[in-house]
């Protein structure tokens, strides 16, 4: 026999999923323009999108997709959005972080859910957004932030919750992986990738961020609340990235079995845990060695359910888009994060050692970086390289990002 009360929760939520969701929409680029496409067409979510902020005023919005024309939806004015009672929903989707925060926290206040992708914007203020969303009992859902398409976010929160994760392993930037396969399939040099990243639309007009790894390492910082409930402070997290790559890194890696992949880690070494962001070798055994181009992956370890991956499109217009209407269909039956795994008792540790590739052009680039147990050093006109030992916490003060002409990869 079911319960009372558990069938009037029932009809509660059911009553709830049935009213019509009021959008506030903030930002109409490529996702934007997804989620009002895949809104349009889409039966199973009972939504509309009321309001669209847009900062462009001369920007011409004739429609899109063949769809009715938008131009009376759109607003100039943030207000029209974040303090219309009529609104029940606001969904964030630009690029400017500073200002996202302004309409994210602003709507939190006001009463609303908040859906967003900003990962930058996320990984920044966790400690405040968690304190908000506790405090105005409102959700704020951010599957779109991490991984596009993948549903990471919330099978870490309601899959793993009860089992014990031992790692979470990632790539999560398409532009990165995208020029990664590229050098290595088809012989292209690292500007010539990155530029075609570029028309195709996969990488920004300046793609620093991505290049770098801080996008990498935005979303490994969601992530690893998520699995292990540890809040991570971005200049605390190495993120080191691949616009320093040439063809002698290249040749290397295929010479010795290996393809460059760019990873963001995150694991447990007893009741420590490590997290950085890099490019790494990896064999032709590891689960990621196949996964090229734009596309994201994901491998979860478990005490229980051990290695899981979930690979999938991890940018573009409606793979990004279909995360942020699964969260609104959450929202329909009241989801909300609950953050399950906060509360252990893991401290953060950036001074693990690791085995590194590193190349560079004269002596000088050798300056701050303490390698141990050198195992390799190669000094020649073409290819100068050390492979030995460093530890994160060295990489971090160092900060190899600032360095020309040099190159780092993990084993």
């Amino acid at each position: 026999m079911i319960h009372t009360n558990v069938l009037s929760d029932l009809k509660n939520r059911t009553a709830q999923s049935q009213k019509a969701l009021k959008i506030g929409l903030f930002g109409f680029g490529c996702v934007g323009q997804g989620i009002f496409e895949l809104l349009e067409q889409s039966k199973g979510i009972n939504a509309e999108i009321i309001k669209i902020g847009v900062k462009n005023q001369d920007k011409v919005r004739s429609g899109v997709g063949g769809f009715k024309s938008v131009q009376p939806l759109l607003t100039y004015n943030a207000a029209e959005i974040l303090y219309n009672p009529e609104i029940d929903v606001v969904i964030e989707l630009i690029d400017d972080a500073e200002a996202a925060y302004e309409m994210v926290t602003t709507a939190m206040r006001e009463g609303k859910a908040v859906i967003s992708a900003n990962k930058k914007l996320i990984a920044n203020h966790l400690e405040e957004l968690l304190a908000l969303q506790k405090e105005f009992d409102v959700p704020f859902l951010y599957e779109a932030s991490v991984c596009g398409s993948i549903p990471i976010i919330r099978n870490l929160e309601e899959y793993y919750n009860t089992d014990f994760l031992s790692s979470v392993e990632t790539i999560c930037n398409g532009t990165t992986n995208y020029i990664l396969t590229k050098t290595a399939m088809e012989g292209l040099t690292y500007n010539q990738a990155l530029k075609q990243a570029k028309d195709l639309g996969f990488a920004e007009s300046d793609p620093t961020l991505d290049v770098q790894g801080f996008d990498a390492k935005f979303k490994l910082i969601i992530l690893v609340l998520h699995a292990f409930g540890v809040i991570l402070k971005p200049k605390k997290v190495l993120n080191y990235g691949i616009h320093n790559l040439n063809i002698a890194d290249t040749i290397f890696a295929t010479e010795n079995g290996f393809k460059i992949k760019s990873l963001a880690k995150a694991y447990k070494v007893g009741e420590e845990l490590v997290a950085y962001v890099a490019p790494h070798f990896v064999g032709s055994s590891h689960e990621f060695y196949n996964v090229n181009n734009e596309f994201n992956a994901v491998q979860v370890a478990a005490q229980f359910a051990e290695k899981q991956t979930f690979i999938g499109k991890g940018a573009g217009s409606h793979p990004t888009a279909s995360a942020v209407l699964s969260d609104l269909a959450a929202l329909r039956y009241g989801y909300q994060y609950e953050y399950k795994n906060i509360g252990q008792e893991l401290t953060y540790n950036p001074k693990l050692i690791h085995k590194v590739y590193f190349r560079y052009r004269n002596p000088s680039d050798l300056m701050g970086l303490n390698f141990l147990n050198i195992t390799e050093h190669h000094q020649g006109h073409e290819l100068s390289f050390i492979i030995g030992e460093i530890s994160l916490e060295n990489l971090i003060e160092v900060n190899l990002n600032e360095r020309e002409g040099v190159f780092l990869s993990f084993f």
